[in-house]
C-alpha cells in the first residue's frame, strides 16, 4: 500500500510543473518538423534522445548544415549536468538492480531531479524508488505525447518561417514557466524593455547590459518583498 501511495504521491507532484514541459515539448516537436525531419523521425529522436535542450541546439545545428559530430558533441556537453543528477540521487536508488537504474537513469529530467530529491530530502519515510517513478513517468509520457501533438502541428507552420519561428517560442516557454511570483516578473519585463531598446548597440552589448540590469530589477524587488514581509 505504501508503494502506491509513493507513486501517486510523485504524479500529483509533478503536475503543476507540467504547464512548462508541456509547451516546451510542442515547441520541440515544431522545431523538429521545421528543419526537416519527418513524424516518425521526429517521434524517435524523442523517445531515444529525450533532452529538451540538447534537441532544440541539435536542430539549431541542422537548420546551420553543422557536421554530425558537431552535433553528438554538443549534445553530450548539454547533458552532461545528468552525471551530476545522477550522482546526487545515486544514494536513494543504490539498492535498486541493474536494470532498473537503467530505466530511472533513462528517464531522468532536470523536473524529475528537481522534485525528487525536494521530496526525499524532506520526508525520510518515502519509497525513493516509487516516488520518481511516478514524477518521472508522468513527466515522459507527458513530453511524449506533446511532443507528438507539435510534430503534428508543426506541418501548419508556414515553410518560410523555418527554425526562427520554432527555437525563440521555446525559450518564451521556458520564461513564461518560470514567472512564479512579482520579483521574476519584474525582472522579466526589465531584461525585455531592455533588450529592445538596446537592441542597436554593437557587439551584442544591449543584450548583456539586459541581463545584467534585468538581473538587478529582480533583486531589488525581492528585497522590497523580504522588507515588507518582515515589517508585517
Amino acid at each position: 500500500m505504501r508503494i502506491n501511495k509513493d507513486f501517486y504521491a510523485g504524479v500529483r507532484g509533478t503536475l503543476p510543473i507540467l504547464i512548462g514541459v508541456i509547451p516546451f515539448a510542442m515547441i520541440t516537436g515544431v522545431a523538429a518538423v521545421s528543419v526537416g525531419l519527418t513524424f516518425f523521425e521526429t517521434l524517435g529522436m524523442s523517445v531515444l534522445v529525450f533532452a529538451g535542450a540538447s534537441q532544440m541546439v541539435v536542430f539549431q545545428l541542422m537548420a546551420a548544415g553543422s557536421p554530425w559530430i558537431i552535433m553528438v558533441l554538443t549534445a553530450w556537453v548539454i547533458n552532461l549536468r545528468f552525471s551530476m543528477y545522477s550522482a546526487t540521487l545515486a544514494p536513494y536508488l543504490q539498492k535498486l538492480s541493474t536494470g532498473q537504474k537503467a530505466l530511472m537513469a533513462y528517464m531522468l529530467s532536470d523536473q524529475a531531479f528537481g522534485i525528487s530529491l525536494s521530496h526525499f530530502v524532506a520526508n525520510e519515510e518515502v519509497n525513493h524508488r516509487w516516488y520518481y517513478f511516478g514524477a518521472a513517468s508522468t513527466i515522459w509520457v507527458a513530453w511524449q505525447i506533446s511532443a507528438i501533438i507539435g510534430s503534428l502541428l508543426g506541418a501548419l507552420v508556414p515553410a518560410s518561417w523555418g527554425f526562427d519561428f520554432a527555437f525563440p517560442l521555446s525559450f518564451m516557454a521556458l520564461m513564461f514557466a518560470a514567472l512564479r511570483d512579482r520579483p521574476t516578473v519584474i525582472a522579466a519585463l526589465a531584461g525585455g524593455i531592455i533588450a529592445v531598446l538596446a537592441k542597436g548597440l554593437p557587439y551584442n552589448i544591449g543584450l548583456v547590459l539586459a541581463t545584467f540590469l534585468g538581473i538587478a530589477a529582480g533583486y531589488i524587488a525581492e528585497e522590497m518583498k523580504t522588507k515588507t514581509r518582515v515589517a508585517q
